[in-house]
């Protein structure tokens, strides 16, 4: 009897997918607007490029680890990642509405580190649980 792996796209797998695409296009206009992007945030051009390729490398490796790791895996760090940017957002509105200079490199601070570790702790996940299901018998 042979074993036929089942693929699933579910809504879940287009989310991490799509979420992983943002990132990748978001780096690429860190990269590309890296300049005139760091003037607006008050922030280095070398932190807005390499903020950029961090984005890059995590983005790839969401999208990649996709159909080798646990949705489950992918949404709770995918929640985790997201909470600890909308935390960073806001630290860097409020020191830069105090005055500070400093906000915009909290934010793009979160986003150069973040990535990174969304990445390693996506690598080390569970493996995603292959579903398989028998194949019809062929009776002649």
């Amino acid at each position: 009897m042979a074993l036929v792996v089942a693929s699933r796209v579910t809504r879940q797998t287009v989310g991490v997918i799509a979420d992983g695409v943002f990132k990748v296009l978001l780096a690429a206009v860190y990269i590309v607007g890296a300049a005139p992007l760091g003037r607006l945030l008050g922030t280095p051009v070398w932190l807005m490029v390499v903020s950029g390729l961090a984005l890059l490398i995590g983005g790839g490796i969401e999208v990649g680890c996709t159909r080798r790791r646990s949705m489950r895996a992918c949404t709770r760090l995918m929640i985790a990642y997201d909470s600890g940017w909308v935390l960073a957002a806001l630290a860097g509105f409020l020191v830069a509405w105090q005055g500070g200079s400093t906000g915009g490199e909290v934010w793009m601070g979160y986003q150069t580190v973040a990535p990174i570790a969304f990445a390693a702790l996506l690598i080390a996940a569970a493996p995603a649980q292959m579903t398989s299901t028998p194949s019809p018998s062929r009776s002649n």
